[in-house]
């Protein structure tokens, strides 16, 4: 058992104060534990990055503080899933779903236990931190396990429903997640149901298909575009797997498609979204945005994500550029 984590310290206050989202994580567990289920949460050192030192000051015989030990913490969810908790578990997401892809893959998923995994500051969200901790792959790893379902949450709201959802899925899940200071999207409430697209907006020029921090940006590049004359549908594809193949086909059945995410474009979103098209012999063109296939800079977030398009204003630039081919 650990202890709780005092709310005075200066690294809650710090962190809280400039990522607001990192409660959504803490206050859907803290809710989920009231209702009566046996959550239980752990975390590898990472606590105040994540949130979950809220968690830890509310329940903390129900908090485990792992310590820099992400491989063994992915084994003792599996363990704790064995005995009747339910287990979520956090860290970074370069580390959770790259480090610890061969605990994920046998201990958990092979073995179909309920643990549900929170990869957190995914794609190129932290910055100065560089190439090690940036998570431009993990859901090329994650996709590919068979049995494991993969959500990126647009925003806190939708997270926070996709976590109280998860009591009645019967798979592993990972959940993809950003850094806490992701624009809403979504209102409290907001009812989310696994392997279901959310459809913003239908175009006749061009769809945008999108996941987690994307989707914001692509919302705005959409509202931009129409006031230039051209028509895109946005649709947020918060589950990548299992993906919504009629979403992605009702799509291409009139507009070109373009996808775009915070990861590298061999292997995620696009590449799911290009299977589906491949597979149905859809007569549509597809282009994949993203990270083009390389170890990403290292900046401040913001600087990252202009310089590879993937804020509003690059969305829309990389669009016009599809739309005039």
């Amino acid at each position: 058992m650990t202890q709780a984590f005092s709310p005075d310290s200066w690294q809650y206050r710090a962190l809280n104060s400039v990522n607001p989202g990192l409660d959504f994580l803490s206050d859907a567990l803290i809710e989920l534990t009231q209702a009566g289920h046996p959550v239980v949460a752990g975390s590898a050192d990472l606590q105040y990055s994540n949130g979950l030192n809220r968690y830890a000051a509310a329940y903390p015989d129900r908090y485990i503080q792992f310590g820099i030990s992400e491989q063994n913490m992915v084994s003792a969810a599996a363990g704790l899933a064995t005995t009747g908790c339910m287990p979520f578990v956090a860290t970074f997401a370069s580390f959770l779903g790259l480090l610890c892809c061969e605990q994920i893959r046998m201990d958990i998923a092979y073995t179909r236990l309920p643990v549900r995994l929170i990869g957190h500051h995914t794609g190129i969200s932290l910055g100065f931190y560089g190439t090690s901790h940036h998570a431009t792959e993990d859901i090329s790893t994650t996709r590919a396990i068979a049995g494991l379902t993969v959500v990126s949450p647009a925003d806190g709201h939708q997270l926070a429903s996709a976590i109280k959802a998860s009591v009645d899925w019967p798979e592993p899940i990972y959940f993809r997640i950003g850094r806490g200071r992701d624009p809403d999207v979504y209102e409290k409430g907001h009812r989310f149901e696994f392997g279901k697209a959310i459809v913003h907006s239908k175009g006749s020029d061009l769809t945008i298909i999108c996941c987690g921090m994307t989707v914001e940006p692509a919302l705005n590049a959409a509202r931009q575009l129409l006031e230039e004359g051209y028509s895109v549908g946005v649709i947020d594809m918060p589950t990548i797997k299992p993906l919504d193949r009629a979403a992605v086909l009702e799509a291409a059945r009139s507009t070109l498609v373009m996808t775009a995410e915070e990861h590298n474009v061999m292997g995620g979103l696009g590449s799911a979204v290009a299977e589906v098209l491949a597979d149905a012999g859809a007569a549509t063109r597809l282009y994949r945005h993203g990270i083009y296939d390389e170890y990403s800079l290292i900046a401040p977030p913001t600087a990252l994500y202009a310089h590879y398009r993937l804020d509003a204003a690059g969305i829309r630039q990389v669009a016009l550029e599809q739309m005039k081919r």
